[in-house]
């Protein structure tokens, strides 16, 4: 259909104009595009189909319709129905939670500042433990260790188990081998069993650690004073010890004097005319004979200067 231009009058020049009259309605139709663009847009970043699972992660998707799904997301994208499933987040790297006096030290998640171990030894004495615990979850059955915890996995499992498991253990040993080479066995013997107990609930155990074992005053007293008793006796065998090596050596000193005498002794009777000899020798020059051991020693000499008559 063709259009006429309109002279100054109101009056149509009869002659069309030449252009197209379907310009409007591409504006119109590129207008929608853009509307239904943004409006995508807006519902990606509402809806969020599409989640990204980082390094050391995995997410339980939880279903309106149907609860826990029986699968968990590994690493990478995934896509999920928008406003019908949930995604939950848990960490599979391994984490510590330690059990300790200080405040600082203390899990937040615990109920109390301090949250360190009180324990009765085999010979009843109370000892109070700083204990870490290092372990990581299932990354295979994390929907199912939602499923039995939820993510309170700390409060209803590893911090009553290591309470638990760590008393039983300590009251199988006395005080004092949890300073000796016996704490290591202590360690070993709880993570035994805490093992077992974790995995029950999906959760995998990789070290406990002694951090720091105290005494009650009283007993650490008592364990002073022992030590300076034990120290003093050990300086008292010690002076014994010192003194028993110096009688034995003037023992051997004493046996080596009278072998020599005896051997001295021997080699006199043996030469008595030589010993009576060198005796003699030394006798002035005008002594012709004395009386020694009930005998006469003649000793012949000459008196020199003087004179023959």
């Amino acid at each position: 259909m063709a259009t006429y231009n309109v002279v100054p009058g109101g009056q149509p020049s009869g002659k069309p104009s030449g252009k197209p009259s379907g310009g409007g309605g591409a504006r119109h139709l590129g207008t929608a595009l853009w509307w239904l663009l943004g409006l995508g847009a807006l519902f990606l970043l509402i809806a969020r189909p599409l989640v990204t699972v980082g390094a050391g992660k995995r997410y339980v998707v939880f279903s309106l319709s149907g609860g826990t799904l029986p699968k968990q997301l590994n690493e990478g994208t995934h896509f999920i129905v928008p406003f019908v499933q949930q995604v939950v987040p848990y960490d599979v790297r391994t984490q510590t939670y330690t059990m300790a006096r200080a405040q600082t030290e203390s899990n937040p998640q615990s109920a109390t500042d301090d949250d360190a171990i009180r324990a009765r030894t085999s010979d009843g004495q109370e000892l109070e433990v700083d204990i870490s615990v290092r372990y990581h979850l299932d990354p295979n059955n994390i929907y199912r260790l939602h499923q039995r915890l939820k993510g309170e996995y700390v409060a209803k499992s590893i911090r009553p188990n290591t309470d638990t498991i760590a008393r039983s253990v300590i009251a199988e040993y006395k005080s004092t081998d949890a300073y000796s080479i016996k704490r290591e066995d202590i360690e070993r013997r709880i993570a035994e069993r805490l093992r077992s107990s974790l995995k029950v609930d999906h959760i995998i155990l990789d070290e406990v650690l002694l951090r720091d074992v105290r005494f009650s005053e009283q007993f650490a007293q008592s364990i002073e004073r022992k030590q300076i008793a034990q120290q003093s006796n050990q300086r008292k065998e010690y002076e014994l010890q010192r003194e028993l090596k110096l009688k034995q050596q003037k023992i051997l000193e004493a046996r080596g004097d009278a072998s020599s005498i005896q051997l001295r002794g021997k080699a006199i009777a043996q030469g008595s005319r030589v010993v009576q000899y060198e005796y003699a020798r030394k006798i002035a020059p005008n002594v012709s004979a004395i009386i020694t051991d009930g005998r006469n020693v003649n000793v012949p000499f000459s008196a020199p200067n003087t004179p023959r008559r």
